[in-house]
Formats: C-alpha cells, structure tokens, sequence
C-alpha cells in the first residue's frame, strides 16, 4: 500500500471527521483522482513534437498517456477539428498516492526558489490545479533525453463540497501550501 494512502487512513480521514464533525464516513472528502496535461500547440506543425510529451508523461506517471484532439476548429490558432493537440493522463488508486507522494516530497522541492504551492488555486469545488513550468523537476526525466522543456497542468479533484474542505484535505496530505 502507497505510504500516503496508509496516511489518509490512519490520519487524514479521522482529523477531518473531527474537524468538520461529519456525521458518517462516507462524507469524508478523499481524493478520486488526478489529471496531468500537456498541451502541446507546436504539435499541429510538427507531428514528432507530441510523441516527446507522450513519452514523458508517460516516465513520469507510468501509464501510457492518451493524445487529446481539439473538439472544434479555431482559425486564428490554425487549429482544426480533430486535429492532435496535447495528451493527458488519469492517475487512479495507488498510482494516484504514490504520484502524489513524488510531486510533494520530490518533485516540488527541486524547483528553483520554490516557496509553497498556490493556496487560492481551487476552482470552488473542492479540485484543485497547479501547472508546472518543466518536467524536469520530476527525478524520472533524464536532462540528456528530452527535446524540449514542457509544462504540465495537475488537477487533483477531490469529494471536498467545498474550498476550505478541500484545502485542509491536501494539506494533511502533505501539500506544501505558501503561507501569506
């Protein structure tokens, strides 16, 4: 079992049941899963410039990523419909835990002058995202390898109701929030 998902558990889950004094288990928010992006827009002239982002993501997650395709055609970006745009994984279950466990014990402390995650980035809904500049902060990606540097979006979607549910969830986990 995932070091973090034995946290949740054993701590997490009872330290939010006495804090919000949930009446059953069951309204406890967890996390249900997390989404990385990479969208890639130099993919539409360049069809070699998607297969570097597949293979990264897919080092960094260890789950063969799906490719994204844009839903309909926007001529100032000089994108059609159905053309490949990006490419995404969904992280569920153990592979979930433990990818949270890397990106906020390993992967967070290496970026430079990092001083805490964003604390306000939560969409209103319990989920939250935060997009990171380079996939070289993740230990998986070799600096020799790559072609060229990438962000990524993370969206970590949780059963939280609300903001401050959802907050206090991530950071019993063990997400390094910035104080003000």
């Amino acid at each position: 079992m995932a070091r973090l998902q034995e946290k949740y558990s054993k701590e997490v889950a009872p330290a939010l049941m006495e804090k919000y004094s949930y009446k059953s288990v069951m309204q406890i928010p967890k996390l249900e899963k997390i989404v990385i992006n990479i969208g890639c827009g130099e993919a539409k002239d360049n069809a070699k410039a998607l297969d570097g982002a597949v293979s990264d993501l897919a080092q960094i997650t260890g789950q063969k990523p799906i490719i994204t395709k844009a839903r309909k055609s926007v001529a100032s970006f000089k994108v059609r419909e159905g053309m490949s745009i990006g490419c995404k994984v969904t992280l569920r279950g153990k592979k979930m835990y433990e990818f949270l466990d890397r990106f906020f014990n390993v992967a967070l402390p290496r970026v430079r002058d990092f001083r805490g995650i964003n604390p306000n980035s939560f969409d209103g809904r319990g989920n939250y995202c935060v997009g990171v500049k380079e996939q070289l902060i993740f230990p998986e990606i070799d600096y020799d390898k790559i072609d060229k540097i990438r962000g990524m979006d993370i969206i970590m979607v949780t059963t939280a109701h609300t903001d401050e549910e959802a907050r206090t969830l991530l950071s019993l986990m063990g997400a390094p929030f910035a104080t003000k």
